[in-house]
């Protein structure tokens, strides 16, 4: 017989903390999921949400980076850019965007900032059947999730990316970004970009992603008109809750082929299960899954 193992609901002063910040924070599905981990993989650790606006985020993070027994931290909106400020290193995926969604402590005590949010996206789309390489995406939203999401697109084979956000000064630091890395794959958005008649500069769209805050809050209008897409035009969000938001629905109602956000969280625990090292423990010379 096995050990048992500890009881997951069972915090002491051994346990590891782990926390994820956002403004809001209500709708994070992180805690759920990653105490999960924690749980099948015997860990004594506890991840919680903590609600912090950008106002407070520079001391928050100074503080924890002091916590000795925090070994993790998610963020989600809206600080993934700002929160680059406090790491010490960046991972590959958070220098191309500019932009982070988890930060590890090291060994040497120093901060390690990635993004997945992007791979999860590109994860998610294709396990849904959607495979992007080759394809036009229409893109709004420059936030910290959609220059990941952007990025990641275009590392997945997108032939063109069309990006698009209200803000035309952070469109254009990311389009920078983007075409430094990726030349002539990447360009401005503009209405007409949803449009499925196709007589606009560019022609049709293959996927229309929503990576904006629009459908997080009753009565939000909708990031663009699904109908005015080709029907064959694949609708994704990366909202998490509600887990249909308005433009899903339309875009389902319609016949339009959709993906929701959940399938970007849940293709990232398996990257975060490596990214904080959340293996099982070590019994009799093996690790067990």
């Amino acid at each position: 017989m096995p050990d048992a193992l500890p009881d997951p609901s069972a915090i002491s002063g051994t346990t590891r903390l782990y926390v994820v910040l956002g403004d809001p924070v209500a709708q994070v599905r992180a805690p759920g999921l990653l105490n999960d981990l924690f749980a099948r993989t015997a860990r004594d650790a506890v991840l919680v949400p903590v609600h912090v606006g950008p106002e407070g985020l520079g001391e928050v993070m100074r503080g924890l980076r002091r916590i000795h027994n925090l070994d993790g931290i998610l963020v989600t909106v809206p600080h993934k850019i700002e929160v680059c400020r406090y790491a010490d290193l960046l991972g590959p995926a958070a220098e191309v965007a500019g932009s982070a969604n988890a930060l590890r402590r090291n060994p040497d005590g120093t901060w390690l900032a990635d993004n997945f949010d992007g791979v999860g996206f590109v994860h998610g789309l294709r396990a849904n059947g959607h495979d992007p390489a080759g394809a036009t995406v229409a893109l709004a939203g420059a936030g910290g999730a959609g220059r990941a999401v952007a990025a990641a697109l275009l590392t997945a084979g997108v032939a063109q990316l069309r990006l698009y956000d209200p803000d035309s000064a952070r469109e254009q630091d990311v389009l920078a970004r983007l075409d430094a890395r990726w030349p002539g794959r990447v360009r401005s958005g503009v209405e007409g970009d949803f449009d499925g008649e196709g007589d606009h500069e560019g022609g049709r769209v293959d996927i229309a992603v929503n990576a904006t805050p629009l459908g997080m809050r009753p009565g939000d209008p909708l990031p663009f008109d699904p109908a005015r897409l080709p029907r064959t035009c694949v609708v994704a969000d990366i909202i998490m809750k509600p887990a249909e938001t308005a433009l899903l629905k339309a875009a389902r109602d319609s016949g339009r082929p959709v993906v929701h956000g959940r399938h970007m969280l849940d293709s990232q625990v398996l990257l975060y299960q490596e990214f904080f090292a959340l293996h099982a423990p070590e019994r009799n010379g093996r690790w067990e899954p």
